[in-house]
């Protein structure tokens, strides 16, 4: 199974081009997608294209973006929800222009105002050298 994150990968052609690669040797795409609502639409619109696609990673009510940790929830920065409604663990083509989802502008604003806390966890081994997270 090949996991590449549209956000680090080059964007949307160079995630196509990652799934057909995949699906030329039989692999499956499960896009890696923690990084915002638009990373996710975009991972989501490469889904719909991909014949090989199994599973969309996402991040939608997970514990770090809950206010207790520092953060927003992923979908806080949208006017609209309903294209990223998941129902039955699947979530519905849809068919507005570009990526299909519209940015709440001002909370992407406030957010920048106040600024954020998070840190990369930093992991050690046992005798004190660094671990991959």
């Amino acid at each position: 199974m090949a996991q590449p994150d549209v956000s680090h990968a080059g964007g949307i052609s160079e995630l196509r081009r990652i799934a057909a690669l995949a699906e030329a040797h039989d692999v499956l795409l499960a896009p890696h997608c923690p990084l915002g609502p638009l990373a996710l639409a975009a991972s989501l619109q490469v889904a719909f294209a991909t014949p090989n696609f199994l599973i969309q990673e996402q991040s939608i009510g997970i514990h770090y973006h809950s206010a207790d940790h520092g953060g927003a929830e992923l979908l806080d920065f949208v006017l609209d929800r309903s294209p990223f409604a998941f129902v039955d663990g699947q979530v519905a083509r849809w068919s507005a222009p570009g990526l299909g989802v519209e940015i709440d502008e001002a909370a992407v604003r406030r957010a920048d105002a106040a600024g954020h806390r998070w840190r990369s966890p930093v992991w050690r081994h046992p005798d004190g050298s660094f671990a991959e997270w």
